[in-house]
């Protein structure tokens, strides 16, 4: 069984692999006049055209108010359409415009250049062994997350707001 210290370690290193990776996609996308948003949007489009606003803000994990004004700046430049869904008249669904599809090919491109640089140095078994466990995680936080918030045990620490004299 694994020190606590070394799972500890592995949940630090997967948020900055996280954050890195983040800041290196932004960085790189700006190459195309887009940011990370734009082209995460573009990217969950492209595999799911059709969806509702709000399914694209559960799955992008972010704020309606967050992704509106991404989808504004994105409709605005003739790459997403908000199209009305047929059998709900308050709800629009989102496509990709043809302007779209060559932005989206060149960052399809970028995205497997930064990951060839980013996996550097893992064979093909490795990379596959990674995918795999990470599914694994994944799938064990979700479980996490749909049984609710863990109880804290009495014996360990918590953190209590404190007062400050003023």
């Amino acid at each position: 069984m694994l020190v606590p210290t070394i799972r500890k370690e592995i949940a630090f290193l997967i948020n900055d692999v996280a954050r890195l990776l983040k800041t290196y996609a932004d960085q790189s996308a700006r190459r195309y006049g887009a940011t990370r948003a734009h082209w995460a949007v573009l990217s969950r489009l492209n595999r799911s055209e059709g969806l509702k606003q709000s399914e694209l803000a559960e799955l992008l994990d972010l704020q309606p108010i967050s992704l509106t004004r991404l989808l504004d700046r994105l409709a605005e430049n003739g790459l997403i359409e908000r199209r009305p869904d047929p059998s709900d008249r308050r709800v629009n669904r989102l496509y990709l415009t043809p302007a779209a599809r060559p932005l989206l090919d060149e960052l399809t491109a970028l995205g497997e250049e930064l990951m060839s640089q980013v996996l550097e140095g893992l064979d093909d078994e490795s990379v596959t062994k990674l995918l795999g466990d990470l599914g694994v995680m994944r799938e064990n936080l979700r479980g996490a997350i749909g049984r609710g918030t863990p109880q804290i045990p009495s014996h360990e620490p918590q953190l209590q707001a404190r007062k400050v004299a003023t």
